[in-house]
Formats: C-alpha cells, sequence, structure tokens
C-alpha cells in the first residue's frame, strides 16, 4: 500500500455507526457517527442510509473520496445467516469502493482480541453472540438470534432476570438482596409496590434497559449474595457457549485458544464473579484457554481485517496508535 493510501473500517450495530480512516501509517485521519445499521431492526434501507451517512462524514473530514480508499472493511450486526448477507451485500455494493468486504461484528470482535484471527469470540453487550474461527479458517457461529432460541445473556436479558429476582426477592421467594433497592433507584418509585403496579399496567413483559445491568454488578461489588449468583449464572452461560463453539470447530489442537471477551458487560463491567466462572466452565473441557478483554473499539477490529486483505503486518506500534485514538467505546 503506497503512502497515499487508506483504510476504512466501517462497525455498525444496534445503536450507532462509527466509521474511521486510518492511513498506511495506521493514523486516524478522521472518523464519522451515524445512527444504528442493523437491518433487522430498522430495514435495509435505512441502515444503508446510515452506515453512507457515517462514511460520509469520515470522508469529507479527511477531504479524501471514495476511490481513495484502498480497502473498506464494514462489519455490522444482524449478520447471524447467509440471508442476511443476501440482503445486505448488494445494498453495499451501491457504494463506489473498489474493494471492500463484509463480517459480522462477532468476527470483527475477534479480530480485535486475536491477532492470529484464531480463537473463539464472546459479545455480551446489549444482545449477546459467539462465534470462532480455526486454523483452518472454518467458523462457526452459535447464538445471537434471542431468547426464544436459546440465548441466556446480553444486558437486557440481564436486567430482566435482575427484575424478576428483585420482585421475588421482595415478595420472599428469594434470598433477601438489595436489588429491590436498586430498581428503585433506578426507575424512581418509591416503593417496589408502585413500580409493579405500573409496569402491570403498562403490560411491560421485559426489561429492554441494558444500563440496569451498572445497577447488577454495583451490588455484587456491595457482596449482594443474589447479585453475586445471577453473575455467576451468566459466566456459566457464557462457558457454555464457549465450549460448544470449540466442540463444533473440532477442537483447538496444541494452542492455547484465546477466548476474546467483548461488550459492555464484559469489557466495561469485568465481573471477577462472571469471569472466574467463565473460566472454570471452560477449563472443565479445554484447560489451555485465555480470557482476552480487547482495549480496542470495535471498529479498529474492522480495519484490522482490512489490513490482513492488503497483507499489512498490524505492527504493535500499530495497536498502540490505535488504543490511542480510542479504546473500547
Amino acid at each position: 500500500m503506497t503512502i497515499n493510501s487508506y483504510i476504512i473500517g466501517i462497525d455498525g450495530g444496534g445503536s450507532k455507526t462509527y466509521a474511521v480512516i486510518v492511513d498506511a501509517n495506521g493514523d486516524k485521519i478522521s472518523s464519522g457517527v451515524a445512527g444504528p445499521s442493523n437491518h433487522q431492526t430498522i430495514g435495509i434501507d435505512k441502515a444503508l442510509a446510515n452506515i453512507n451517512d457515517s462514511i460520509d462524514q469520515a470522508l469529507q473530514a479527511a477531504g479524501l473520496s471514495h476511490a481513495d480508499i484502498a480497502f473498506a472493511q464494514y462489519g455490522l450486526a444482524g449478520l447471524d445467516r447467509e440471508q442476511d448477507y443476501q440482503i445486505v451485500r448488494p445494498a453495499l455494493s451501491h457504494i463506489p469502493f473498489a474493494r471492500w468486504n463484509i463480517v459480522s461484528d462477532t468476527f470483527e470482535g475477534l479480530r480485535t482480541g486475536s491477532p492470529s484471527n484464531i480463537g473463539v469470540v464472546l459479545i455480551c453487550g446489549t444482545g449477546s453472540n459467539a462465534a470462532g474461527r480455526n486454523e483452518a479458517g472454518e467458523t462457526v457461529q452459535v447464538g445471537g438470534i434471542g431468547y426464544l432460541y436459546g440465548d441466556n445473556l446480553g444486558a437486557n436479558y440481564m436486567a430482566t432476570t435482575m427484575f424478576r429476582a428483585a420482585v421475588r426477592s421482595w415478595e420472599g421467594r428469594e434470598i433477601p438482596s438489595v436489588l429491590p433497592e436498586k430498581l428503585l433507584q433506578y426507575f424512581g418509585f418509591p416503593t417496589m409496590g408502585a413500580l409493579i403496579n405500573d409496569f402491570l399496567d403498562r403490560e411491560i413483559q421485559y426489561i429492554r434497559e441494558g444500563k440496569l445491568t451498572i445497577s447488577l454488578h454495583e451490588a455484587a461489588r456491595e457482596g449482594d449474595a443474589l447479585a453475586i449468583r445471577l453473575l455467576k449464572e451468566a459466566g456459566n452461560e457464557l462457558g457454555i457457549t464457549a465450549n460448544t463453539v470449540i466442540r463444533r470447530l473440532g477442537g483447538f489442537k496444541g494452542i492455547t485458544v484465546p477466548i476474546v471477551l467483548v461488550g459492555s458487560v464484559l469489557q466495561k463491567g469485568r465481573s471477577p464473579y462472571l469471569l472466574n466462572e467463565l473460566r472454570r466452565v471452560l477449563e472443565l473441557e479445554n484447560p489451555n484457554v485465555e480470557l482476552i478483554i480487547p482495549e480496542l473499539a470495535p471498529v479498529y477490529g474492522a480495519i484490522l481485517l482490512a489490513m490482513d486483505h492488503l497483507e499489512i503486518p498490524a505492527t504493535e506500534e500499530t495497536i498502540q496508535k490505535f488504543n490511542a485514538n480510542g479504546g473500547y467505546e
């Protein structure tokens, strides 16, 4: 790649789309931020509009055109099946990059923590997903398509579980806990009775308040036994999921398996109860594992994948630049 060539990475999720341009030396040139781009939730037309918006912002800020980009790498949420790719690929083909590629944001996450792009990635943010890639380049994805289809992870799921446990504790069907108090603080109600009546009147069946997991982590740090149990249950589920990925890939022979942990629950929460339980369950089947919590923002996983396509080595100096440009967001 010449000194006048540039790479763009586009990380598109359920809350925002983030585009970053770097130059041949790995220095950040510009960025753009737009609305969500998960086609499953907002439709392909809106998703494409937001992707284009983020790209145009980054190009304009850098004084560049599409033709100046050596490679564009998309890492997008909502790519769970081949049918999803069949919807998204034709839409992206209208963006005039000469060379580009698309992956699920799950594999973008794997690349942020695995220099070899081999191993397992566990995503636990607003939602959850898991995937792996072995030395033969084979890939497997497990979960990521919702509670009805077996997923028991993600901040929204954990918020619902916390809510249920708090109600049961308040009623006496669970051990005493500070979780009811945490709910009242979060939602701003004077009593549990008032909170429950309000939710019943509005027929709320599922808690879509991922930030409520911050309160769950607070309670665990305060030594609350019920909160600790819930976080251990999340760690157990993550371990079961990772072991499933490894089995379906045929195992990893003779190497320490990188387990890359991505998403706010893991990268920001970092609960020792969750992480220790995850490791315990992993080591029941896979004694040689390494838990890795990346510092890089996911968009730099896309940039690293673009560098891989261009056969540009990602040096330690480059990674340090990416960390300086913007760590996990």
